[in-house]
């Protein structure tokens, strides 16, 4: 027979083969089978590289099959166009390809999947498939599927599984009214999506499971009961997405095994995009919208990269990640979100730049506990609740971020961490809001039209502000609250509609060059108890008293102006602040604190303000200027209790540094000065109160600019992967520039018996950064004193470094006796001489094991002493004032041995 003779089949009729199987068991190979009209009952088998083809066109041959598939494709090349399949029962394939490399073209089928198995190679052209149960499109095994414009409908189940190592690469695919979910990647699989329609799924539009990758261009994913897209690994090795302490890197997009490009995601019952168990996704220039969930989630250590991304009209958050999820973000838009613009939690990391987030149902940028977030030229602007929110333990980089017109604050920081450089926060309620242990720092920052506060310290926050403005706020420009020491220099200050500088109670700032104009309040407000050193200030146009000072607040102004303002000071009753070197120009009522300046001086504050005015002095760098504080701060040395040998090295090294700046002045060169120490004594033998005194001292003596204290230990510097300690140790390291860096337990940074470990990477950068900024910190390096020598031994670099040990002695028991009565004494309590005595006799019993806490032993005695004596007085009734305040012996806690 001939390879190209053409075999005909009819139902009936003249010289024709009556089924389409006896035609192809009769055909050679490249034989060319025709099929007349007509409905075909049979199971067809093809083996041979045959050509089987509806004589009149598709749709005009129907092949109805009693059992089994309609048509089984093994290990031929065959070609299959226009014919109509029906399976016997809907769960099982109507064609099924075991092999081979058959193409199949404008074939419609009805009732049952299409299978491609074991390693065959299929091509689909212009097919639908419509009506199966469990999947419309069935790729497995090893098998190569490609597939160019087909359409799958009304499947009860997956429109197109593929599952094993199938691969699978359609373009204008087409999938609808899918009971499952749309397109289901499982096993090791992995599909090349081009122009595909896929919507109105019951579950998912794209469901990505195992280790199957694909790749999306020009996709439409819409209308599903839960997400468009789920990526949800099983068994993922996490390690293979990176270290999980880190921002997302940018890769190659061929090294994700998920990547969306331009593609549109819409109508989704749940998340737009939802990512977990490790998985990996990149986005470019694709759009998420219209969500019933979050817009874009990730979880369970997942990783994403998004460029050009837009989310809006979500109805959870745009941006979602949690569980030590990572993002890089870069570009795009997170818009009219009903809860957050991007919500991090449970340890995530965010990096995000040039990306606009917009409208938001709550907290435009929420960073959760544990969670790191870095925003570079963002726009934060619409926000219901609070522009950028930093959680407890969070940690923000912000660089030349805009946040705009948020209802309630612009940035706030709640127990967390945070560095804004060169940020703008326009028309929020509350500017920067900051309440937290750390010690944030803004650099060259804008607060602009706040509704009230600019600028608010919470009670016992520091931090440090150096350059920038504030304008128009509709309170205080800046507020401290109790007990915050901030450092604050070269900030402007201008048209607020209260005071400029409000310090409350108890607050001590360090300010220098602070210029306040236009308050229609005071220019600086020094509440009841305050003080703070104010250095360099310029005030000008106040509507009240250019400098208020209450009840017993005793802050020291130098060399600061007050300028064309009604009024300089007022003094409330029993203030006692100290002025000097202070001046008056252009003020209607001036006070002695202020003195017109006479006509051959340079008047202080701003050179440009003032004219004739020379450049002022720097505030701690100056050591002049700062000297006269020194006996105050030794005095508060010399009360500390016990200490003998350090009081007399810290007296020693003042005296040096008072001997190298005076030689300096004189024009002789400095002597070799090495400024870091090693504190090495047991816990609570008073390390950290002389460290943060020592910062003091080297302030008031011009060595440091502001001697702030910044604590750190082994968790805050050290990294849990490759490549993220230095970066930590950097971001610590910068705050106490300017101060002191404190580091307890520093020999943590070198485990013993541990060679390989990443706290030699933080000593290596501690040692580098040491020397780059050897003028501006001042490291203290603390611990038990055998542990330390093991520390030094660990770098040469450091040994170098940290010249002088300064060694703290356990207390003995008449010094712990002297701490409590301190602590007694403070919270009004009396000590007879008996319980003194005895106080004495529990010390010394005590057990001096590695448990014993030294003063913090003491403070917890004395805090059971109040406990016992709360219980014994309140078995007396109407006790007297005695009864309520003396300690007796009875009180003393048995000792614990």
């Amino acid at each position: 027979m001939n390879a190209t003779r053409q075999l005909r089949v009819a139902e009936r009729g003249w010289g024709a083969h009556r089924s389409v199987g006896a035609a192809v068991r009769a055909a050679d190979a490249g034989g060319v089978v025709l099929v007349r009209p007509g409905v075909y009952h049979e199971a067809l088998v093809i083996d041979r590289d045959v050509t089987v083809r509806a004589e009149k066109g598709p749709g005009t041959v129907r092949i109805v099959s009693p059992r089994g598939p309609a048509v089984t494709l093994t290990g031929c090349a065959a070609t299959l166009h226009g014919l109509h399949l029906e399976g016997p029962a809907a769960g099982g394939p109507a064609l099924a390809v075991r092999g081979g490399s058959p193409v199949v073209e404008d074939c419609t089928v009805l009732g049952g999947r299409i299978e491609v198995a074991l390693d065959a190679s299929a091509t689909l052209r212009r097919c639908s498939v419509e009506g199966a149960v469990r999947a419309g499109l069935h790729l497995a095994g090893t098998s190569t599927t490609v597939i160019e414009d087909c359409t799958v409908e009304s499947v009860d189940g997956h429109g197109l599984l593929a599952d094993g190592e199938a691969r699978v690469e359609a373009r204008h695919l087409t999938v609808t009214g899918a009971g499952g979910s749309g397109v289901v990647l499982g096993g090791s699989s992995s599909a090349v999506l081009h122009e595909a329609v896929v919507g109105h799924c019951g579950d998912v539009a794209l469901l990505v499971l195992g280790r199957a990758g694909t790749l999306l261009t020009d996709c439409r994913l819409h209308d599903t009961g839960a997400q468009g897209v789920r990526i949800e690994p099983s068994g993922a090795d996490e390690s293979a997405t990176g270290p999980q302490d880190g921002p997302a890197p940018r890769r190659d997009p061929s090294a994700h095994r998920t990547r969306l490009d331009r593609c549109e995601v819409s109508g989704t019952g749940a998340q737009g995009v939802l990512v977990c168990n490790a998985g990996d996704l990149w986005m470019r220039d694709c759009q998420v919208r219209a969500t019933g969930g979050g817009g874009v989630v990730a979880t369970g250590a997942a990783l994403l990269e998004l460029h050009g991304v837009r989310v809006s009209d979500s109805a959870g958050t745009a941006l979602a990640l949690a569980d030590r999820a990572r993002a890089s973000v870069h570009g795009g838009a997170l818009l009219h979100s009903g809860a957050n613009g991007v919500h991090l939690d449970g340890g995530a990391v965010l990096d995000m730049s040039g990306c606009t987030v917009s409208r938001t149902g709550f907290t435009a940028v929420h960073l959760g506990e544990r969670t790191r977030a870095g925003l570079r030229d963002c726009t934060v602007s619409d926000s219901a609740e609070h522009g950028v929110s930093v959680g407890a333990g969070a940690d923000l980089e912000a660089e030349r971020t805009r946040v705009e017109r948020s209802r309630m604050t612009g940035i706030a920081v709640r127990d967390g961490d945070a560095v804004l450089r060169a940020c703008v926060v326009d028309g929020a309620d509350t500017g920067i809001s900051l309440a937290t242990r750390h010690r944030p720092l803004l650099t060259s920052c804008e607060v602009r039209a706040a509704g009230r506060t600019a600028v608010e310290f919470g009670a016992g926050t520091g931090a440090v502000i150096i350059g920038g403005r504030i304008e128009s706020a509709g309170s205080a420009g800046v507020l401290l609250d109790e007990g915050c020491e901030p450092s604050i220099e070269d900030l402007t200050i201008e048209d607020t509609r209260g005071s400029g500088l409000v310090v409350w109670s108890g607050a001590r700032p360090r300010i220098r060059s602070l210029r306040v104009a236009g308050a229609s309040k005071n220019g600086l407000y020094l509440h009841d108890g305050a003080a703070g050193l104010l250095e360099d200030c310029m005030v000008s146009g106040t509507g009240f008293p250019a400098v208020y000072v209450g009840a017993e607040a005793a802050p020291v102004l130098r060399r600061c102006v007050v300028k064309d303002t009604a009024e300089d000071v007022y003094l409330a009753d029993g203030a006692a602040p100290v002025f000097e070197g202070c001046t008056a120009v252009g003020v209607a009522s001036t006070t002695p604190a202020f003195t017109a300046p006479a006509a051959s001086d340079a008047p202080a504050g701003n050179p440009q303000d003032v004219p004739g005015a020379a450049p002022a002095p720097v505030a701690g760098r100056d050591g002049a200027a700062g000297e006269d504080l020194l006996p105050g701060l030794m005095g508060e040395l010399e009360r500390l209790v016990g200490l003998r040998e350090v009081k007399r090295e810290v007296a020693a090294l003042t005296a040096v540094m008072r001997m190298v700046r005076r030689r300096s002045e004189a024009g002789l060169a400095a002597p070799p000065l090495s400024q870091h120490l090693v504190f090495a004594g047991n816990p609570g033998t008073g390390k950290t109160t002389v460290a943060r005194l020592y910062g003091r001292i080297l302030a008031a003596l011009g060595v440091l600019g502001s001697g702030h204290l910044v604590e750190a230990d082994r968790g805050s510097l050290v990294g849990e992967y490759l490549g993220h300690t230095a970066p930590r140790t950097t971001a610590v390291f910068r705050r106490a520039i300017g101060g002191v860096l404190f580091i307890d337990e520093a020999y943590a940074l070198v485990p013993q018996g541990q060679g390989a470990d990443f706290g030699q990477e933080a000593v290596s950068t501690l040692v580098k950064l040491m020397e780059d900024h050897r003028d501006e910190v001042v490291v203290i390096a603390a611990g038990y004193p055998a542990d330390m020598e093991r520390l030094l031994d660990s770098n040469p670099g450091l040994a170098s470094r940290f010249t002088r040990t300064l060694h703290f002695d356990d207390y003995s028991g008449p010094e712990l006796v002297e701490i409590v009565r301190g602590q007694a004494g403070r919270h009004q309590y009396v000590l007879p001489q008996e319980t003194l005595d005895g106080l004495l006799g529990h010390f010394e019993a005590v057990e001096r094991n590695e448990r014993f806490g030294n003063g913090r032993t003491a403070r917890q005695v004395f805090q059971l002493m109040t406990e016992r004596h709360a219980q014994r007085v309140a078995g007396i009734d109407g006790p007297s004032t005695e009864d309520l305040s003396v300690i007796l012996p009875q009180d003393l806690p048995p000792v614990v041995r």
